[in-house]
């Protein structure tokens, strides 16, 4: 039986892993469903039509599942879906999906969001992304594997972030951003690659120094097309490169950030 705190409300339909813990003042809605070995510490708040993988960990005042703060949302029956080992700290919120979109707010697994995190209506983020305190996107926003977001930095609706960048503290970010990068500023512009989250992600020394060149043509180039143009030719069948390729040539509703950072605001 899931080890539930006397103080806690959770409803009878919800459905619960066996070895779930409760702790004190937190409520589980009806249409909540909560993966083995999962840990709601204290006044977790998991409401809507939520799904909890295994081994996640939310600390007190997180909330989860809660309306989009959309006006047109109209109490459609949009969800949460969550994978595991996650960790959700203080004051964490993640709204459910809305009918404008795929319905449904997507978080992978093994993400770490930080205190004061806010994820809007119909979000999607891929597995390990690291929030820190205060980071916040926008509803509809896509963000890749391996994606670090420092504190307080604000992503625009719509806008793709692409797998492994990284996203400078207080940075605001209101066009698409490439992948492998590192952008900071208001608004937000490319610095370089993002090299140390590359080298703890295995890239090898000869795979930064292609993607490097890369990033040099891409931001170089006038247009572009004249910069897909430019990286097909030089970097033939090579797979970081391709990766590179693919989200310039992905569906952009914000358009892809090209500028550079030269410091400053």
């Amino acid at each position: 039986m899931p080890l539930i705190h006397p103080t806690a409300q959770v409803h009878p339909e919800a459905r619960l892993a066996p070895d779930v813990e409760v702790g004190p003042f937190c409520i589980v809605g009806p249409e909540v469903e909560i993966g083995p070995a999962t840990r709601l510490i204290a006044h977790v708040v998991l409401d809507g039509k939520v799904r909890l993988g295994a081994r996640n960990v939310l600390y007190p005042f997180v909330t989860i599942g809660l309306p989009p703060q959309h006006l047109a949302y109209k109490g459609e029956p949009t969800r949460v879906e969550i994978g595991d080992e996650n960790i959700f700290r203080e004051y964490v919120s993640v709204h459910r999906g809305t009918s404008l979109d795929q319905g449904v707010t997507r978080i992978g697994t093994r993400c770490f969001l930080m205190a004061y995190v806010h994820i809007a209506h119909d979000c999607i983020l891929e597995d390990e992304v690291i929030m820190a305190s205060g980071a916040m996107l926008a509803g509809h926003v896509r963000v890749g594997e391996k994606v670090f977001f420092g504190g307080q930095s604000g992503v625009h609706q719509f806008v793709r972030i692409g797998k492994n960048a990284f996203v400078g503290a207080h940075s605001g970010v209101d066009k698409d951003v490439p992948p492998f990068v590192k952008v900071f500023g208001q608004p937000a512009g490319i610095y370089d690659l993002n090299l140390i989250g590359l080298r703890r992600a295995g890239f090898s020394g000869k795979s930064l120094k292609i993607l490097r060149q890369a990033l040099r043509l891409y931001l170089e180039a006038s247009t572009l097309a004249e910069a897909i143009a430019s990286l097909e030719r030089e970097f033939p069948d090579v797979k970081e490169v391709e990766i590179f390729l693919a989200f310039l040539k992905g569906k952009s509703r914000q358009g892809l950030m090209r500028k550079r950072y030269h410091g400053g605001g």
